[in-house]
C-alpha cells in the first residue's frame, strides 16, 4: 500500500521478495493471499486483525 498508494491487489498479482538466507528472490502470490485473507477475515483472531489494521487493511 505504501509503495503504490492504494490497497486493491488483483488476484493474479505476485511479488518477488528477498529472504534472508536465500540466494534467489522468493515469489509471493500477494493477490491470492489478500483475496483469501479478506474472504476468511471472520475466522481471524483479534491479534491477526489488529496486525492487519496496523498495515492499513481498512477492513481488518
Amino acid at each position: 500500500m505504501e509503495r503504490e498508494g492504494h490497497q486493491p491487489v488483483p488476484r493474479g498479482h505476485s511479488e518477488e521478495i528477498a529472504v534472508d538466507g536465500e540466494t534467489e528472490p522468493v515469489v509471493v502470490k500477494l493477490g491470492v493471499w489478500v483475496s483469501n485473507t479478506t474472504s476468511r477475515r471472520d475466522k481471524l483472531s483479534a491479534d491477526q486483525l489488529a496486525a492487519l489494521a496496523e498495515l492499513g487493511m481498512d477492513w481488518a
